[in-house]
């Protein structure tokens, strides 16, 4: 969820369920060159769509194992709940579970390489023993950020969708992560007008993070927000998307957002002021949209088996049914600096 350098580097992420483990292959596969990993990689498992590979950090044991095995059986739900918010269909990525910053209670955060699934595919997260809900939420926040396509994760409007993600995709299982109050507590800096180049700004992100949930809260969804972001890029401003939600103008953005603020009935306690996430506008575009989906694949998935084609050609039907979205890709992309996405009181 954050970077230390603009494009160049890891994105980590630090804080302010399933079909069941497939059969584990003759030969595991060659774990990759992790952000800052360089232990023995322990293979778990890949998830039934073969998108996600899991593995874990062996002196972990069970607890740490249990983690990888459930990240294995939720994978796909994560990855296709964010394919929903971005419109787009991701590629195959690794992960690995170990104790990122010697913590196991996930405090860790997640961290990846660069903006995309090729230079930022390898992704790291925490362990939390007991608690794999928050390995999953940190895998969203990074996997998220490989969907922005070499923009924004660098940024602070990225840091703010990318933890917004993670939020709707993860059950909100990252509530020390917040860095709202923060910003609240700091005078509330206007980050609408303007986009800090940089993650690691608690006051930055929690101004985003305290503005998408108003705008959420008055029916934009988060796939409407997404991909609108993304096509935006670096140089977007919350008040540029502000325009283009709401048809109003973007120098109505601050004025009108901090008006609400001032209309809370409390304080700015945690990321989400606004309660966003219980309205139904985050799931019923999402839900519309992979239903639909869902029905074509599945009626050309039965149409190519009544015709009896091949599992390569059933496969090729089904992705031909899949919107994508090209991005440019950007040479700086590198990977000598990482995204390390972690809690406010941790932030560089």
């Amino acid at each position: 969820m954050t970077a230390r350098a603009r494009s160049r580097g890891s994105h980590p992420l630090r804080p302010s369920a399933g079909q069941g483990r497939r059969d584990m292959p003759a030969e595991a596969p060659v774990a990759p060159q992790w952000p800052s990993y360089r232990g023995p990689s322990q293979f778990v498992g890949t998830s039934p769509s073969q998108r996600v590979t899991v593995y874990a950090d062996p002196s972990l044991g069970a607890p740490g194992l249990q983690n990888a095995q459930d990240l294995v059986n939720d994978a796909d739900r994560i990855a296709s709940a964010n394919d929903a918010l971005f419109g787009t269909v991701g590629g195959q990525v690794s992960v690995i579970v170990f104790a990122l910053g010697s913590r196991t209670d996930g405090t860790g955060g997640a961290d990846h390489m660069g903006c995309d699934y090729t230079t930022g595919n390898a992704i790291e997260v925490c362990a939390s023993f007991g608690n794999s809900a928050r390995v999953a939420a940190l895998f969203e926040a990074e996997l998220s950020e490989c969907s922005m396509g070499g923009d924004l994760c660098g940024v602070s409007t990225g840091e703010a969708l990318s933890r917004w993600c993670a939020a709707v995709i993860g059950h909100n299982a990252l509530p020390d992560f917040a860095t709202a109050p923060q910003w609240a507590q700091d005078g509330m800096p206007n980050f609408v007008d303007t986009t800090d180049p940089t993650d690691q700004n608690p006051d930055s992100t929690g101004c985003g993070m305290a503005f998408l949930s108003w705008l959420m809260s008055q029916g934009h969804g988060l796939d409407q927000i997404a991909p609108a972001m993304v096509a935006l890029r670096d140089a977007g401003t919350l008040a540029q998307l502000y325009r283009n939600q709401t048809s109003d103008l973007a120098s109505n953005a601050w004025p009108s957002f901090q008006a609400a603020v001032q209309q809370l009935p409390n304080a700015i306690t945690s990321d989400d002021p606004f309660g966003a996430l219980a309205q139904p506008a985050q799931l019923v575009h999402q839900s519309l949209w992979t239903l639909a989906l869902a029905s074509k694949v599945f009626s050309s998935i039965l149409a190519d088996i009544a015709s009896g084609k091949s599992a390569a050609q059933i496969v090729a039907g089904v992705r031909a049914l899949l919107p994508t979205t090209k991005f440019v890709h950007d040479p700086l992309i590198g990977r000598s600096e990482s995204r390390r996405l972690v809690p406010p009181h941790k932030a560089r």
